[in-house]
């Protein structure tokens, strides 16, 4: 069975909304109230989606921050202003994230939205094919990317013992400091 990738319109993350239309997922936590700070569940970083299934919920429970599903934060609105774009590393996952990045270089998302970086979670075990490889590459010269393996557990909804290297890194990462040294 061929699941298609993500259409144009439904790849890039779109703006938070009072409600949200059938194109997109719904949200999965209400924002926080104008000029409030985020609740310690949501964190000081936003997980966001480039596609469904891309990984952001496992990696928010895991890691901390706010899982927004496939919408930018609105940090006037006290979301979190940081954000991982998350994909899978299947074809359509990178035109997903590279569609995000385009969104952000055109500066589609709302004001105060830094990019924190790209987190790649495998899609399969082994290594990428070689076309992928190269796209992970061309990925890294836009943004700091982040990769995460494939985890055998995590698909049973299982915890594991010790997270991979890759993951402590990233789990480091999120939980540094803040500084504003991220692409807007």
């Amino acid at each position: 069975m061929w699941v298609r990738g993500p259409t144009t319109h439904d790849a890039i993350p779109q703006p938070a909304r009072p409600s949200p239309s059938p194109s997109q997922s719904p949200q999965r936590r209400a924002p926080a109230p104008a000029g409030q700070a985020p609740s310690r569940q949501q964190g000081r970083v936003a997980w966001v989606s480039t596609h469904g299934g891309a990984g952001a919920s496992t990696l928010a429970r895991l890691l901390g921050g706010a899982d927004l599903g496939r919408r930018w934060p609105d940090p006037a609105r006290g979301e979190p202003s940081q954000v991982l774009l998350v994909a899978r590393t299947h074809q359509a996952g990178m035109q997903a994230v590279s569609q995000a990045l385009h969104a952000l270089r055109n500066g589609e998302q709302p004001a105060g939205v830094h990019l924190m970086a790209v987190v790649l979670v495998a899609d399969a075990p082994g290594k990428l094919p070689r076309p992928l490889g190269r796209r992970v590459r061309v990925l890294r010269s836009a943004a700091e990317v982040h990769r995460v393996p494939w985890v055998p557990a995590w698909r049973l909804g299982a915890e594991v013992d010790q997270l991979p290297k890759s993951v402590r890194v990233l789990a480091r990462r999120v939980s540094a400091p803040l500084a504003h040294a991220g692409r807007s």
